[in-house]
């Protein structure tokens, strides 16, 4: 497990591109037959992807980081399958996931294994984790069923369609909120205007660039705002007091999942557009 820790508005802004990308950009995801893990102390968060390819993949604490002796013991995790069918094995219970399939897994489930159903063709499975002070009961929920929202146009380049899995009106949770946001064909802005949430943080994981293709993602405040390059399957870790928006040179898919003090969806403190720099 990789620990980072962030930094204060004073310091972000004396980085350099590297330093940034050391501490904001998880960028060894998807890794065949690994799980791979980030632990954040941005609201204590853990972001990790497992990719079950000729083998299962049991997911496990690390003490030296968690001190618990099994990963879900205090923490609730969402997951998203970006990749072919597969399952999810929870205390016996057995969860088909299909591409785009979501899965809330509560605090106190003791054994979780990933697998996938073609070796050759394996599951893609992207997970993020927050610290749980209460127990609620694990849930699948299929793509088709998960909560569409549709935004924005074609001619502000930004139309698209925002899928919530986790939240107060879907699947319960104690702080975790995930969903994931399609951008159409010819569309390459997301969150645009932008936001801050000074009440939680965010992860976003970008997917389905072309290995040719760029994101430039912007973050840090408003009035002092830098960018990371982000490329396929890559994630970017965003304080509270960041902004966290994004332009490609395609459109794409991105993962979203916050956990903080307040779970209400549109909970945003928005930007004006002129006071951006």
């Amino acid at each position: 497990m990789e620990v980072r820790f962030s930094t204060d508005p004073n310091g972000y802004k004396r980085m350099t591109s590297d330093e940034l990308r050391k501490m904001f950009l998880i960028d060894n995801l998807f890794k065949p037959d690994t799980i791979e893990t980030v632990y954040s102390d941005i609201d204590r968060s853990i972001t990790g992807s497992a990719v079950p390819a000729s083998k299962k993949l049991k997911l496990e604490s690390s003490k030296k980081e968690m001190a618990a002796e099994f990963f879900a013991e205090r923490r609730e995790i969402g997951i998203i399958n970006i990749g072919e069918e597969g399952e999810i094995i929870v205390d016996g219970t057995v969860y088909k996931m299909a591409k785009k399939d979501a899965l809330y897994i509560g605090k106190g489930s003791k054994e979780i294994t990933f697998a996938s159903k073609d070796s050759g063709k394996p599951a893609l499975f992207y997970f993020s984790s927050y610290p749980a002070h209460k127990e609620f009961p694990t849930k699948h929920v299929k793509f088709s069923d998960a909560t569409p929202v549709k935004l924005g146009s074609v001619k502000d380049a930004n139309k698209r369609t925002i899928y919530k899995y986790i939240y107060p009106q879907g699947i319960q949770s104690c702080q975790l909120v995930m969903g994931l946001t399609e951008l159409e064909e010819g569309s390459t802005w997301n969150t645009m205007p932008v936001h801050t949430h000074q009440r939680r943080s965010e992860v976003y994981m970008y997917f389905n660039l072309a290995q040719n293709a760029v994101l430039f993602h912007l973050l840090g405040e408003p009035n002092e705002t830098r960018h990371i390059v982000v490329r396929n399957q890559q994630a970017v870790l965003s304080p509270s007091y960041s902004i966290h928006s994004g332009v490609a040179t395609q459109n794409y898919t991105f993962i979203w999942s916050m956990g903080g003090e307040n779970q209400d969806f549109d909970d945003m403190d928005w930007v004006s557009m002129d006071t951006l720099k």
